[in-house]
C-alpha cells in the first residue's frame, strides 16, 4: 500500500494543522494571486509579526507559499507580499450517486483541475463500487500527471476494472479523497447506514475500505453536507439550506456559517418529511414523503407540481430554522432550473406575504457535489472543516 504521506513531497502538508497556521493559509488563499504581506497577516490574525514570520517561513519551506513581489512604498520599506501556491496540494472529490460517479481533482485554491464521469450501479455491491471509485481516482491523478489536462481527463469516462493500489509518484501531492453520497451515514466513522433504496450498504465501513485501497486519507459525508460545505467555503455566508434534487432529495444545512450535521449526522433528511399522510409509499418506509411526491411528479413530466411540492417543503424548513437563503441544486433541478426556481420562490413568497415578512431568496447553487467533497479534505487545512 502506498504511503503517500511519507514519499510525496507535498503530502506532508497534513502535519500543518495548527490553528495559527490555518488562519494564515486561509488568508493567503483569500488574497489570491495579488498576495498579502506579513504585516497584513499579523494585523488580520492578531498574531505577532515574529509568529507570522515563523509560520510563513515554514510554509515557504513546504512549498505552500512563495514571494509575489512588493507593495508600493508609502514612505517606509517596501513590503514583500506572499501568495499561496495552489498546485502544492490537491484533493479528489467523489460524488457517488445511485447510478453515476463524478470525480474531480481540486487544487488548494479550490479550482477544479480535472474531472471524470462514469456510470455506476450503487447496488452492485460494496467491493465492486470501491473498485470503480479507486480506479477513477487513480485515472484522474495519472491523467493530470501525464499531461492529459482537464479536457482529456474529463472526456474519459471509463472505469478501471482492476484493484489498483496507487503508486505515490502517480499522485500530484494528493492530500486525500472526500467521498459524498446519499445518506444516512455516520460521518465521524465513515460508516454507511441504510441508504434509501440500498439497505445492503448498512454498516459498510466505506472510509476505511477506500483508505486501505488508495493509501491516502479518506473522508465520507452525505452529498448534501459536502455540497453545503463547498458553497460556504466559496463565499456563501450566514444561514442557508442547499436542497439537492437528483435521484433523491436531501438538504445540506449551514447555520451561522457552519455545516449542521446533527449528533448522528442525521440532519438534512429533508426528503423524508411527510407532507401527505395517505400519500404514495417512499423507499424509506413512510408514505407521502416529499421525495416520493417530487420524484413522482418529475417522472410524469409535471415539473410545476414537483417545484410546488419542493416549495412547500422548503417553506417548512424556512419557518423552522429562519434561514437567510435557499439554494437549489442536483441534476433534476439542472434540467429545468427556471421552472424549479419560479415554483419554489412562488410558494415562499406567498408564505412570506401572509406573514407580513420579506421572502427568503431562492437561487441556483453553483458547482458540483464533487467539488464540495474535495473540501471535506481541504477544509481542515484552512481551518474550515465546517466552513
Amino acid at each position: 500500500m502506498a504511503d503517500v504521506n511519507r514519499t510525496n513531497g507535498g503530502a506532508n502538508l497534513l502535519a500543518l494543522r495548527s490553528h495559527n497556521t490555518a488562519l494564515v493559509l486561509d488568508l493567503l488563499r483569500g488574497a489570491g494571486a495579488d498576495g498579502i504581506s506579513r504585516l497584513e497577516l499579523a494585523e488580520r490574525t492578531g498574531l505577532t509579526p515574529q509568529a507570522v514570520s515563523k509560520i510563513t517561513a515554514r510554509l515557504r519551506e513546504e512549498g505552500l507559499a512563495v514571494e509575489a513581489g512588493h507593495r508600493a512604498s508609502t514612505g517606509g520599506k517596501r513590503r514583500t507580499v506572499l501568495r499561496l501556491v495552489p498546485g502544492a496540494g490537491h484533493a479528489v472529490g467523489v460524488h457517488l450517486d445511485r447510478d453515476a460517479l463524478r470525480t474531480g481533482l481540486v487544487d488548494l485554491a479550490g479550482t477544479v483541475v480535472a474531472e471524470r464521469c462514469a456510470a455506476l450501479d450503487l447496488g452492485a455491491g460494496a467491493e465492486a463500487v470501491v473498485t470503480v471509485v479507486a480506479g477513477e481516482v487513480e485515472a484522474l491523478a495519472k491523467g493530470v500527471r501525464g499531461g492529459g489536462g482537464a479536457g482529456a481527463a474529463g472526456a474519459d469516462t471509463r472505469s478501471s476494472a482492476g484493484t489498483p493500489e496507487l503508486p505515490a509518484e502517480s499522485l500530484p501531492a494528493l492530500l486525500g479523497v472526500g467521498v459524498a453520497l446519499p445518506g444516512p451515514l455516520d460521518h465521524t466513522r465513515g460508516v454507511l447506514h441504510r441508504v434509501t433504496g440500498f439497505p445492503e450498504w448498512d454498516g459498510f465501513p466505506l472510509r476505511d475500505a477506500l483508505a486501505r485501497r488508495l493509501g491516502v486519507p479518506v473522508v465520507v459525508d452525505k452529498d448534501t453536507n459536502a455540497a453545503a460545505l463547498g458553497l460556504a467555503v466559496a463565499g456563501e455566508r450566514g444561514s442557508f439550506a442547499y436542497l439537492h434534487l437528483g435521484t433523491g432529495l436531501g438538504a445540506g444545512l449551514v447555520i451561522d456559517g457552519a455545516v449542521h450535521r446533527g449528533a448522528r449526522t442525521g440532519a438534512g433528511e429533508f426528503g423524508h418529511q411527510v407532507v401527505q399522510l395517505d400519500g404514495p409509499p417512499c423507499g424509506c418506509g413512510d408514505r407521502g414523503c416529499v421525495e416520493a411526491l417530487c420524484l413522482a411528479a418529475v417522472a410524469r413530466g409535471d415539473l410545476a407540481e414537483a417545484a410546488r411540492v419542493l416549495g412547500i417543503a422548503a417553506g417548512n424548513l424556512v419557518a423552522l430554522l429562519d434561514i437567510d437563503l435557499v439554494l437549489l441544486g442536483g441534476r433534476t433541478v439542472a434540467t429545468a432550473p427556471d421552472a424549479f426556481l419560479r415554483g419554489v420562490a412562488a410558494v415562499l413568497d406567498e408564505r412570506a406575504r401572509r406573514a407580513g415578512e420579506q421572502p427568503v431568496p431562492v437561487r441556483a447553487a453553483p458547482g458540483e457535489v464533487a467539488d464540495g467533497a474535495a473540501q471535506l479534505v481541504l477544509g481542515p487545512l484552512f481551518g474550515r472543516a465546517d466552513a
